[in-house]
């Protein structure tokens, strides 16, 4: 397979084959699952290999589903809600054993995707203050934690694949982009890849789509926007 010329086509076309187009966004995702390479600098500076992505646009344009794959496709995949995550179930948190009396660290959902990728949906819900706490692991891809007497440094080298909402439940083509997303921009630096997700509402596009939705239905899962997928 890797002497054929059209290994990457065929590779994003097996990226969720039951989604309708988005063609940059599997693209996308077929380069988090392979992964980077970490780069060490001579100064002992390290740059991560792991791509960060963020879907946002419209509601119903198979966002969730996206992260869905990328869970099931993936040897070590977390998949957490923003609604229901804190900055601890995140990270870490330390909790005290009232058998002995000591404190114990228990890592977050960051800490137990070392080495795969961590599924994020409704990532606007989140409370900013928890979106700060993923600073570090976005970036260092280390937890440190300062509590109860524990100092420590986690590792949580895995990528992000995040979706969101924009601020008025759908896009607005008259507003800016930068108007739409609540999101600050600390947070967005460290995304490599920003996807705006459109339901672009024309009748040949959801007369495409229906086609689609109806062919798999009838257990036809084989068909792609380009033809017929290459496995």
């Amino acid at each position: 397979m890797s002497k054929d010329p059209k290994i990457c086509e065929k590779i994003y076309k097996s990226i969720a084959p039951g989604i309708y187009g988005n063609e940059e966004v599997k693209k996308a995702i077929a380069c988090m699952l392979f992964g980077g390479s970490r780069k060490h600098l001579p100064d002992q500076t390290l740059l991560r290999g792991d791509i960060n992505i963020l879907l946002i646009g419209d509601p119903s344009t198979a966002k969730s589903q996206f992260l869905k794959f990328v869970e099931q496709t993936a040897s070590i995949a977390v998949y957490t809600s923003g609604k229901g995550s804190s900055a601890a179930g995140l990270t870490a948190s330390i909790n005290k054993d009232y058998t002995t009396g000591e404190f114990q660290i228990e890592g977050g959902a960051l800490v137990l995707a070392d080495g795969g990728i961590v599924c994020i949906d409704e990532f606007d819900k989140m409370k900013p203050a928890d979106r700060v706490a993923i600073h570090e692991a976005m970036e260092q891809q280390t937890i440190s934690v300062a509590k109860a007497g524990i100092t420590t440094r986690l590792n949580s080298r895995c990528s992000i694949l995040a979706a969101a909402n924009p601020i008025f439940g759908r896009y607005d083509e008259l507003k800016q982009i930068s108007e739409q997303i609540e999101l600050q921009t600390t947070i967005l630096s460290r995304f490599d890849c920003i996807f705006v997700v459109r339901d672009i509402n024309t009748p040949e596009n959801n007369a495409r789509i229906a086609e689609h939705i109806l062919d798999l239905h009838q257990g036809k899962t084989q068909r792609h926007e380009g033809g017929e997928l290459p496995f």
